[in-house]
């Protein structure tokens, strides 16, 4: 875990510039253009490349050095930041979109990489410890990048936010570059011999329905996230016109404490799965948790219950995540840059399609019946998983996928 604890900090460094930055480039568009539409079109560009790459990026990671990979990625988005800044202001706007291409991929990249790499690093026992110790990271960096955003911006301007970001980028390349980690099998499987994306997919639905399920709850959570996002605004003006980013401070904040002590609760010693982490009913029931708790949030409850209705979304959101991960990395390591590559996609597409939905609903409907609509369609698909397991009862025993000739995650049942 020594190695481990050093990548954890490039990418933590790394992830604050990103949140730093996602604030500051947002601004720069609008501030560069004043149009809203612009500054939502380099979001959506964003976006639309983060759901695109998924798929390539499985592919990638399946095929190529994962290490390279991810430094490849980190520096790409450095030169792009590096470009933007040399840039004459009349090419700088359209640089922020080739940025947010490259932003987007580049992103989904190295997170289907760090994500396949896990338990080669680490080892498969540790896993569960490794994903909990990365969303404590980004939970922090987003803390710190988020505060900091709007003194970075205000005193020291734009050029500064984007030096700042490069920088962290070029740290976490070079961690990455001196460090003597095993990002792949020690006898992985020909690159030739890897099922191609859509025998994965159709293989996965047959043979490993739960992380097939796993996966779908996620991209319904997707649309459930975007919910949120999009009414927080709307909700915290309504709550107190003369300050509506008090509750936005509040709520993040308070989310990303639940997520740092999602943590502890991950490795306390509940009841879990054969692997020692805790199984899909657990996956099913933190994410019915988490969507509870979010809806609460915007039930108009006095401030005190409020922000512990965010605690507990917060802390049911890393928790699941972490679930989630682990179980998705139990499967063959040349399987797992498809797999994470399939759940990133769907994962956006679902955020992307939400974001749209959302913002169309709320010109007509309350933030709260746009979050209880979205998140109650994510906790009716975590009840109907969660009743699937309990009638399944016990995993029966490991069922090798004879349509691959080995086996796929899940097959062996739900550890719960």
């Amino acid at each position: 875990m020594r190695h481990f604890r050093l990548l954890l900090a490039g990418n933590g460094i790394s992830a604050y510039g990103s949140y730093l930055n996602m604030v500051a480039l947002n601004v720069f568009v609008y501030h560069a253009t004043g149009s809203a539409l612009t500054a939502g079109l380099y979001m959506a560009v964003r976006l639309a490349t983060s759901v695109a790459s998924g798929w390539l990026s499985g592919r990638l990671v399946s095929r190529y050095d994962r290490k390279r990979l991810m430094v490849g990625a980190d520096l790409t988005q450095a030169g792009a930041l590096l470009a933007l800044l040399l840039a004459p202001g009349t090419a700088r706007v359209a640089l922020v979109f080739a940025l947010a291409v490259a932003g987007g991929g580049c992103a989904t990249l190295s997170q289907v990489a760090l994500r396949s790499s896990i338990p080669e690093i680490v080892g498969a026992g540790q896993r569960a410890r490794a994903n909990s110790l990365l969303v404590t990271g980004r939970a922090l960096a987003m803390i710190a990048g988020f505060a900091s955003s709007g003194v970075v911006v205000a005193q020291l301007g734009y050029r500064a936010a984007f030096v700042l970001d490069a920088i962290s980028f070029v740290i976490s390349a070079g961690i990455l570059s001196v460090l003597p980690l095993r990002t792949r099998a020690a006898a992985p499987q020909a690159a030739d011999q890897a099922p191609p994306v859509p025998l994965t997919v159709r293989v996965l639905l047959r043979t490993a329905p739960l992380p097939a399920a796993m996966i779908a709850v996620r991209a319904v959570d997707g649309l459930g996230s975007s919910s949120h996002n999009v009414a927080l605004p709307i909700y915290s003006s309504d709550l107190d016109p003369h300050h509506p980013a008090t509750f936005i401070s509040q709520f993040w904040a308070t989310w990303a404490i639940g997520n740092i002590l999602a943590q502890q609760v991950i490795g306390r010693p509940a009841k879990k799965g054969a692997d020692g982490i805790p199984g899909e009913r657990g996956f099913a029931l933190g994410a019915c948790v988490m969507s509870a708790g979010f809806i609460a949030v915007f039930s108009g409850l006095p401030t005190a219950p409020a922000v512990i209705a965010a605690l507990i979304a917060g802390a049911a959101d890393g928790f699941t995540e972490i679930v989630y991960v682990s179980r998705l990395q139990s499967a063959p390591d040349e399987q797992r840059g498809r797999l994470f590559g399939l759940a990133a996609s769907t994962e956006n597409a679902g955020f992307g399609l939400g974001m749209l939905i959302s913002g169309a609903l709320l010109e007509r409907f309350s933030p709260l019946t746009v979050v209880a609509g979205f998140h109650g369609l994510a906790m009716v698909l975590c009840i109907a998983l969660f009743t699937l397991l309990y009638r399944r009862g016990p995993a029966p025993g490991p069922d090798p996928a004879a349509a691959m000739g080995r086996e796929l995650p899940g097959t062996p049942g739900g550890g719960a």
